[in-house]
């Protein structure tokens, strides 16, 4: 399985950046597909999740009513739209997997749930 993060780069506060992550090696459609980002000196956090079978959204209190996850089961993709950027969401962001049979809702937001990371991709967005 891997996974291929782009989209990072730098960017006003204020502004927006998509990110996208494109899976392959396997099946798609039944994956719970997440985002997470750490900035330096501080641990992984979850971002944002969707789960394949119900698409259900889920997200962090950070980034909510900002940012949308979504993913296109037909080309293995997953997307970030980030828009309202801060400066305190600079970080690298990681998107990561977790196949069938998929962690409960529960535990969507642990990264202990993802068996596959991405390389990620870093996003600056300067004040």
């Amino acid at each position: 399985v891997q996974l291929q993060a782009s989209g990072g780069g730098l960017v006003q506060a204020g502004g927006s950046m998509k990110l996208s992550c494109a899976s392959s090696g396997r099946a798609f459609s039944s994956d719970t597909m997440a985002w997470f980002r750490q900035a330096p000196g501080k641990e992984r956090e979850f971002v944002a999740a969707t789960r394949g079978s119900l698409f259900t959204k889920y997200y962090a209190d950070s980034v909510k009513g900002r940012f949308s996850i979504s993913r296109d089961n037909a080309k293995s993709t997953v997307s970030l739209q980030m828009n309202s950027l801060k400066p305190e969401d600079t970080a690298a962001y990681y998107c990561a997997l977790d196949p069938p049979p998929t962690a409960i809702a529960g535990r969507v937001r642990n990264f202990e749930s993802y068996d596959y990371w991405g390389q990620g991709t870093e996003v600056t967005v300067s004040s």
